[in-house]
């Protein structure tokens, strides 16, 4: 299922996550974008592995951000080391009642709610390849706009009037 659905009442709803996970998310993107950020959630990276939060920095720097609203959600999940590969920094986040010691160590931690997210342990910061970093901007860029579209041809504006061909 898309991020955006053009069917759904509202497009900006995807009814994935639960409501503890979206809380999260939602701290997660204030912060970075008061950090001077752009976020997406749910991108598709190359692998096809969805990252939950990706975040760019003025610079072009990337950060993966990975949503986990319970123990149960962290032990359920093996496919977070993947990320690596895609990112500058990788970290974990989550609400303020999930103990903060079965996190990995050598990611970082956010903890947030809806109201906004501290940066409880920095992520180790690793140089991404110029090739994956090209790959992920461009994930990045035809996700926006696609998600751009789908809005538009929901509240019924004619996307083409945006082509600047």
């Amino acid at each position: 299922m898309p991020i955006v659905s053009i069917n759904a009442d509202n497009p900006f709803v995807d009814g994935r996550q639960s409501e503890r996970a979206l809380s999260v998310r939602v701290g997660v993107e204030r912060y970075f974008g008061e950090a001077g950020c752009v976020t997406l959630p749910e991108l598709s990276l190359p692998t096809g592995r969805r990252a939950d939060v990706v975040a760019l920095s003025p610079k072009g720097l990337v950060t993966i951000v990975e949503i986990k609203s319970s123990i149960a959600d962290l032990k359920a999940d093996n496919k977070w080391p993947d990320y690596r590969e895609y990112c500058d920094a990788l970290f974990f986040a989550t609400l303020s009642d999930v103990p903060p010691d079965i996190f990995p160590e050598d990611a970082g931690f956010i903890v947030a709610d809806a109201h906004g997210a501290e940066i409880m342990r920095p992520a180790p910061e690793e140089k991404l390849i110029a090739v994956r970093r090209k790959a992920v901007h461009l994930a990045f860029a035809r996700a926006s706009a696609q998600r751009l579209a789908r809005c538009c041809a929901h509240a019924g504006v004619d996307s083409t009037l945006f082509n600047e061909d």
